[in-house]
């Protein structure tokens, strides 16, 4: 049976498995899927096209298991080194917390953090859920699914431990910042040096540490659960800058994954004898 007249007459003699979403019965009778007449889509796939990159990248280098040690740079895919067949390294960057079991790239141990903590992150969600996803790909653009559950059911559901790799990435970061200080020595161990190599892991571990304090879960650890910043105002000062980091989330988060990305391929490149590493002094 039908109600109302006109082509916007609804039937009520089943369930129409399209009335949900844009197209349920509260919803304006719009027959276009959306209404942009702009290049929507160039934001989503740019997105797609940079993750898809740096996927490739990473997973070519940590299945490499060479070429990421040049004295007395560590690349940082690799740090962390706590695989009995990481090469030797004379900055003592050696952990060799596993045996000689463990047989595949050293890398494959470590990135597990770093990289559990970007694939959890807020603003990363958002890119690959456009990007790849479609959910949605662009605002006032819907997605094509019929139903949402959110992240509320698996594997989304493990998005809510971006918490706990906060933990994992702060102790990430600080023992690439070691890595950087080392790398103000010579081959001999004597301080003074400074290579091309220093400037690049230099510029990265800042970067990644802008990124790592200006995520969503470091405000709430410094801010969160308090009904009267008057009373804290030490932890007032440290939300405030790190409300402030927050705001460029996105840009460090690019920043960050490109700097990784470049300051592993400079360390591969040395490693390899592609060149010398240019030293300042």
């Amino acid at each position: 049976m039908a109600t109302g007249t006109g082509p916007q007459a609804r039937t009520t003699s089943g369930p129409d498995p399209a009335a949900h979403g844009v197209h349920a019965p509260s919803r304006a009778a719009v027959p276009a899927r959306h209404l942009r007449t702009d290049r929507w889509w160039l934001a989503p796939a740019a997105t797609a096209a940079g993750l898809f990159a740096f996927v490739v990248y990473s997973t070519w280098r940590a299945f490499s298991g060479a070429d990421y040690y040049a004295e007395p740079y560590v690349s940082p895919f690799y740090s962390p080194c706590v695989a009995q067949n990481c090469v030797p390294m004379k900055s003592g960057a050696n952990w060799e917390i596993f045996g000689a079991w463990w047989g595949l790239s050293p890398a494959l141990l470590i990135l597990i953090f770093p990289l559990g903590f970007r694939l959890t992150c807020y603003y990363y969600r958002k890119a690959y859920y456009r990007g790849f996803w479609a959910s949605p790909p662009a605002c006032a653009v819907p997605e094509p699914r019929a139903k949402y559950t959110g992240e509320t059911r698996f594997p989304l559901i493990l998005q809510n431990l971006h918490r706990y790799f906060f933990y994992f990435a702060v102790i990430v970061a600080g023992i690439l910042t070691y890595d950087t200080v080392l790398g103000f020595r010579d081959e001999h161990g004597r301080w003074g040096h400074m290579g091309l190599g220093t400037l690049v892991l230099l510029i990265n571990i800042v970067l990644i540490w802008a990124y790592t304090l200006s995520c969503h879960s470091c405000r709430h650890i410094v801010g969160g659960r308090l009904k009267h910043f008057s009373r804290h105002p030490v932890r007032y000062r440290l939300w405030g800058w790190v409300s402030s980091l927050n705001a460029r989330h996105m840009a460090l988060a690019w920043a960050s994954l490109v700097s990784v990305a470049l300051a592993d391929f400079y360390v591969y490149l040395v490693a390899s004898g592609a060149f010398d590493d240019p030293r300042f002094f």
